[in-house]
């Protein structure tokens, strides 16, 4: 007769990204996880394999949960100019805060400390970055074609740009204090807008 698990699977997933999320994919040990969980080592290797599967599975977790969001708020009908300026203005703002000062941004961390070395953690890199920048692209394309952007403007170009300003804005954000920093380098790469 099979053991029943004695524990949710599904909230030992979240809070291992919240862990991971927090110290990161080499600060933090199976003896930490097995201690944030409350289960055994066995049973973390019996349902989710081991450190690092669980590591790419909270990857996997942390994009499900932000990545439609960003399409969401990119996808709305009417002008789209403006829900490009909020979103980056809000990753700005979202930067500074102490939250992320503490944790910052995991795909963002990931790529930092993992897709240099390591495959599969790199692909979930790429595809988060290229949600947000076909998202972004789309949504360029839409006010281009709607008049709000000049025809002359690139909307794969300014996407790419945007992502890579976003990226940047969670890794300054993370590391600095100073908000104005951020915040003078959104407002300037938003100009490219008008």
């Amino acid at each position: 007769m099979a053991r029943t698990k004695e524990f949710d699977p599904d909230a030992a997933l979240q809070s291992a990204l919240e862990l991971f999320w927090r110290r990161g994919y080499e600060a933090t040990s199976m003896a930490d996880l097995v201690e944030h969980l409350g289960i055994g080592r066995a049973s973390i290797y019996a349902t989710f394999g081991n450190k690092h599967e669980l590591y790419l599975k909270a990857m996997d977790r942390y994009s499900e949960g932000h990545d439609p969001l960003l399409l969401a708020e990119l996808s709305q009908p009417g002008p789209a100019l403006p829900a490009v300026r909020a979103l980056v203005r809000r990753f700005a703002s979202e930067a500074g805060s102490p939250e992320a000062r503490l944790s910052g941004c995991l795909i963002t961390n990931t790529a930092a400390e993992l897709a240099p070395h390591d495959p599969a953690a790199a692909r979930r890199v790429e595809l988060s970055w290229a949600h947000i920048e076909t998202a972004l692209h789309s949504a360029l394309a839409r006010a281009r074609a709607q008049g709000e952007l000049p025809a002359d403007r690139d909307p794969r170009a300014l996407a790419r740009l945007l992502l890579v300003l976003l990226q940047g804005v969670r890794v300054v954000g993370k590391a600095s204090s100073d908000s104005a920093r951020v915040r003078d380098a959104t407002e300037q790469a938003l100009t490219l807008l008008d």
